[in-house]
């Protein structure tokens, strides 16, 4: 982890006080969150994965403000997609990529794959299931959400976009690997939900799990609106089969929970820093050689085992964790170019550890240290809400501008471009770009 001090003063080392929050960042301020919570009735993230849940957005315009099928369709019109990423079904089978992509031949020869867009018309026309992945890495909306509920639920987050025309199939019954919130944002479409058939599955498994489960948890329609929770393991599938017309446009929110065997797994890399376990394991000397050394590694794992435990890997791997690609900020002595708002952009919220005299920023990889006077602005700096560097100063009495050049620069913030601003124009409160 980089480490950086701020120069308005060299503090000492930090207390052990823990944790300080400070203001509420973004997870509690995003729309989407709030209507997740309200719908499913729950109290933060902890629910997650738990068991079956359904509910309702009251506010149905946020569906119009997450995604639309026309935005969806422009998304991939103005991009360069192939599979896994973008994928077509009809009747459950998966298309051939050479039915909805072509290849544009650039005056120099360059060849580019892209959608057919003329093809996809006629695709739909007839009865389609386009399938998006990853749709936050290239629209800002999408982005915003998946880091709000990140900081919500502490673990990475993708949104997928299933749109579905006529009375096409999707997938077959089946299972994820991962906890699922779906939104269904346009239109409707019948669900099937099973029990899961083997505790906790795991893409990487000891076993196969392809025993498709018996007991039914539920099975109706989602129209616009609604929202569905499916636990890891519980088998499922969307159909349209009893519609001739319309369309159907859902998104899912993944999270992949970390579990014990992530934990393991961390310790075996945390194993290289001890000499002991870099060595060879002996295959040769005597019995008594033998049996040492597989005592000594044995300790030694019992100690690694007590001393790391799945708390500090799940802190560290929020620290650590860094952010996704982001426009640069342009060189400051450019006309026009000064930094007017900025956001912070870490995959989790920051942690701030304070002591008398200073406030250190754990967060994107890096550590930096700043006097504790710059607390306030750091508070509103890193809320994940855009925030006007000439109102922070004004709040605070602090060279705000200064405080942001850094973050900045370390990653931890970005610039708020007219791009990203409308990511939260509309879902996120108190923004005050």
């Amino acid at each position: 982890m980089t480490d950086r001090s701020e120069d308005m003063g060299e503090p000492g080392p930090p207390s052990a006080s823990g944790l300080e929050t400070g203001q509420d960042g973004l997870s509690t301020k995003h729309h989407l969150v709030h209507a997740i919570e309200a719908a499913f009735g729950w109290s933060g993230a902890p629910s997650l994965g738990e068991g079956f849940v359904r509910g309702h957005v009251t506010d149905e315009a946020l569906c119009q403000r997450v995604l639309t099928p026309s935005r969806l369709l422009d998304l991939i019109m103005r991009r360069s997609l192939e599979p896994p990423q973008l994928r077509c079904f009809q009747d459950g089978v998966e298309m051939h990529p050479g039915d909805y992509l072509t290849t544009r031949v650039g005056r120099r020869g360059q060849r580019t794959r892209l959608a057919d867009m003329n093809r996809l018309a006629d695709l739909l026309d007839s009865g389609l299931t386009l399938v998006l992945d990853g749709l936050d890495m290239f629209d800002a909306t999408m982005e915003v959400a998946c880091r709000a509920l990140q900081w919500w639920s502490h673990e990475l987050v993708q949104v997928n976009a299933y749109l579905t025309t006529r009375s096409t199939a999707g997938f077959p019954l089946h299972w994820d690997d991962h906890d699922v919130v779906v939104l269904q944002v346009a239109g409707e479409k019948t669900w099937d939900v099973r029990s899961s058939s083997r505790p906790f599955p795991l893409y990487r498994d000891a076993e196969r799990n392809g025993t498709v489960s018996a007991q039914q948890v539920w099975k109706g329609e989602l129209r616009a609106g609604d929202l569905m929770h499916i636990p890891r393991g519980y088998w499922h599938q969307a159909t349209r089969a009893e519609y001739t017309g319309g369309i159907s446009l859902h998104i899912t929110f993944g999270f992949p929970k970390r579990t014990g065997v992530d934990w393991l797994t961390w310790l075996a890399d945390q194993a290289r820093n001890v000499e002991l376990f870099r060595r060879d394991l002996l295959r040769d000397g005597s019995a008594q050689e033998r049996a040492a050394r597989e005592r000594a590694l044995m300790d030694a794992a019992v100690e690694l085992l007590r001393s790391s435990p799945p708390a500090e890997f799940l802190a560290g791997r929020a620290r650590t964790q860094p952010p996704r690609r982001h426009t640069p900020t342009l060189p400051m002595d450019l006309p026009g170019q000064g930094v007017e708002s900025v956001v912070c952009v870490t995959e989790f919220r920051p942690e701030f550890r304070e002591s008398d005299t200073a406030v250190i920023v754990l967060g994107g990889g890096r550590r930096l240290t700043f006097t504790k006077k710059a607390r306030p602005a750091l508070d509103r700096l890193l809320s994940g809400l855009p925030v006007s560097l000439a109102a922070v100063e004004a709040e605070t009495g602090t060279d705000a501008r200064r405080l942001a050049d850094l973050l900045v620069r370390e990653g931890m913030c970005v610039s708020l471009t007219p791009e990203l601003s409308s990511g939260y124009t509309g879902l996120v409160m108190n923004a005050d770009c």
